[in-house]
C-alpha cells in the first residue's frame, strides 16, 4: 500500500502538479474521457511514476464515489488535485454549473471524507471569478455553505443564462468552497487551497491563440503586466509549494497567478475587457 494522489482532469496543468507531488506514491488519473487518463498514465509510466486511470464525470456522485473507491484500494488517499471543468465556449450553462460548480463542491466533500493526516487539496479555479463583481454577504454563504445538493437550487444560480456568468459564478463557487471545506480537512489534519490561473499555454490555449479570436487573445496578454501567458510548470511550482510541508500553514486561500492580468483587468490598461464581460 502506497500514499495515493488523485488526479481529475489529465491535461497539462494538472500532470504538470502530479510530476512534482506523485514521485514514489500511486498516482490515479481520472479523466471523462479515459483515453485522455489513459494517454497521461503513459506519459508519466513512462518518467517512472506508478499510475492507474478510471473514467470519472465529476458532474455524477455516483461516479465521485467510485472514484474514491479506486483511489482507496492502493493505500491513503494523500493528495487531491481538480484539473477538471469545462470552459465557457465548450458547454452549456447547465453543464458548467453542474460540473464546474457543483462538482467541485462534491469533490471537496467526499474526499474530504477520507483525505489522510498531513494531506492536502488543490482545486484548479480560474482568473475569471475574480472578473465577477462583489456578491452580497448572503450569496456567498449560500455558495461556501449550501448542501451541495441544494446548490444548483440556489435562485441566482437558477437565473444565469449566460456561459460567461455561469463560469464566472462557478469559479467564485469554487473558492469559497475551498474556504468552507478548509475547517473540514483541517479536523483530519489537511489542507485545501485553490489556484486561479490566467491564460497558460495548453494545446488547448494554443490553439485559440491561433484561431479567430487569437488576435484579442494575444493583444490582451502584451498589454499585461507580465506580457506573455503563463506555463503548466508556474502553476505546478506554486501547488507543489502548497502540498509541501512548507505550505502546512496555509489552507483555505485562493491564488491568483494571471501574470497580473486580474490586476490590469480592474485598475489598468485592460479595463476595455470590461465592456466584453
Amino acid at each position: 500500500m502506497k500514499e495515493v494522489v488523485v488526479l481529475i482532469g489529465s491535461g497539462s496543468i494538472g500532470q504538470a502538479i502530479a510530476r512534482r507531488v506523485g514521485a514514489g506514491k500511486h498516482v490515479v488519473l481520472g479523466d471523462l474521457k479515459i483515453e485522455a487518463a489513459n494517454a497521461a498514465a503513459e506519459i508519466l509510466e513512462n518518467a517512472g511514476f506508478e499510475t492507474s486511470t478510471v473514467a470519472v464525470d465529476i458532474s455524477s456522485r455516483e461516479s465521485i464515489l467510485n472514484l474514491v473507491e479506486h483511489a482507496q484500494k492502493f493505500g491513503a488517499v494523500k493528495n487531491l488535485i481538480n484539473a477538471a471543468g469545462v470552459s465557457p465556449s465548450q458547454a452549456p450553462v447547465s453543464a458548467i454549473l453542474k460540473v464546474d460548480l457543483y462538482g467541485t463542491a462534491v469533490l471537496l466533500e467526499e474526499f474530504g471524507k477520507i483525505i489522510s493526516d498531513g494531506g492536502s487539496g488543490i482545486i484548479i479555479s480560474s482568473q475569471s471569478g475574480h472578473r465577477l463583481g462583489a456578491l452580497s454577504e448572503e450569496q456567498n454563504t449560500a455558495l461556501a455553505t449550501s448542501p451541495t445538493e441544494k446548490l444548483l437550487e440556489l435562485d441566482f444560480i437558477k437565473e444565469i443564462t449566460d456561459t460567461l456568468k455561469a463560469y464566472q459564478y462557478s469559479k467564485r463557487c469554487n473558492v469559497l468552497r475551498v474556504m468552507y471545506e478548509a475547517t473540514r480537512w483541517g479536523k483530519r489534519g489537511a489542507t485545501v487551497n485553490s489556484i486561479s490561473p490566467g491564460i497558460i499555454i495548453t494545446p488547448l490555449a494554443a490553439d485559440e491563440l491561433k484561431g479567430p479570436r487569437g488576435e484579442g487573445y494575444r493583444n490582451m496578454l502584451k498589454a499585461s503586466p507580465a506580457g506573455r501567458a503563463g506555463t503548466p510548470d508556474e502553476v505546478g511550482d506554486l501547488a507543489e509549494f502548497l502540498m509541501s510541508s512548507r505550505g502546512r500553514f496555509i489552507s483555505g486561500a485562493d491564488f491568483l497567478i494571471d501574470g497580473g492580468t486580474t490586476a490590469s483587468y480592474w485598475y489598468g490598461d485592460l479595463q476595455y475587457l470590461k465592456k466584453t464581460h
